[in-house]
């Protein structure tokens, strides 16, 4: 309570609440962080059936993911239970609620050429709402040139943009014209207002799940690039069943949940409230 009394300030709440992005220095203490350390190795040993690689074959590197182990992690359930994430989560949001969404492991070896392209995330999802919380957490040092970056404010006017395959840069979700496409950031850069962050393992980033972010290989850096992510849901979001597969699928419990109504599932379990 002491360390999130003294780091997450009301100039901190308004930085998230006007940016859709904050880095949050030393969050976290050497035992969550050897936690989680502990925790991607064991995801790393025996991944799931989500696990996928998320680079193609002549790839220098690899990119690695996998998604909701949380319950058969015991690592990452301590994490997520006992670390600090979920109190901050609900303080940026200005919720009285934290509930837990899904854990996320992305691995990008050293030398990967793979990019994480620019998105956002929630039109992947299947909830409605706008108080939502993403962490990203690595416990490898990351360079300001590999790390993620944010296009600074993207998150308020709450439009959805044209949600693709990372790699072959499909429109599985939505048809083709049907949203807007996200704009060619990269070919000018210096038009947008982006924010990023190097990192040192202790130091988390929090974003909105509508704000354009992205981030480039790991080609030069001798790091590999090792990420835990942990998404929090707030008092308003609710269910909104997809008639595609979300990513993460969430389709087995379409019908356990109304539509409409709060994500009040055992999969998603309320982690911190006022």
């Amino acid at each position: 309570m002491e360390r999130v009394k003294s780091l997450i300030t009301e100039s901190v709440i308004q930085e998230y609440q006007d940016n859709g992005a904050v880095c949050i220095r030393q969050l976290l203490n050497h035992d969550e962080i050897e936690l989680l350390r502990q925790g991607v190795e064991q995801n790393l040993r025996h991944p799931s059936a989500r696990f996928k690689i998320a680079s193609r074959d002549d790839d220098t590197g690899k990119f690695v993911e996998d998604f909701c182990t949380w319950q058969d992690n015991p690592d990452y359930k301590r994490f997520i239970y006992q670390s600090p994430c979920a109190q901050v989560a609900g303080l940026l949001m200005k919720s009285s609620t934290s509930r837990l969404y899904h854990d996320h492991l992305l691995v990008k070896e050293a030398n990967t050429k793979q990019i994480t392209p620019w998105h956002q995330d929630q039109p992947y999802y299947n909830i409605d709402g706008f108080q939502t919380c993403s962490f990203w957490i690595p416990i490898d040092p990351v360079s300001r040139s590999s790390t993620l970056e944010f296009i600074s404010g993207s998150h308020r006017n709450s439009r959805w943009l044209m949600p693709r395959t990372f790699m072959n840069m499909e429109a599985k979700w939505f048809p083709e014209g049907t949203l807007d496409e996200i704009p060619n950031i990269d070919e000018d850069r210096q038009a947008y207002p982006i924010i990023g962050w190097d990192i040192q393992p202790g130091d988390v980033v929090a974003f909105h799940m509508l704000t354009l972010h992205g981030a480039r290989g790991t080609i030069g850096n001798e790091n590999r690039r090792r990420v835990f992510s942990v998404r929090f849901l707030g008092d308003d979001v609710t269910h909104a069943p997809r008639t595609w597969v979300t990513s993460p699928d969430f389709s087995d419990i379409k019908d356990e949940i109304p539509a409409g109504g709060p994500m009040d599932h055992p999969r998603f379990p309320i982690i911190w409230k006022t």
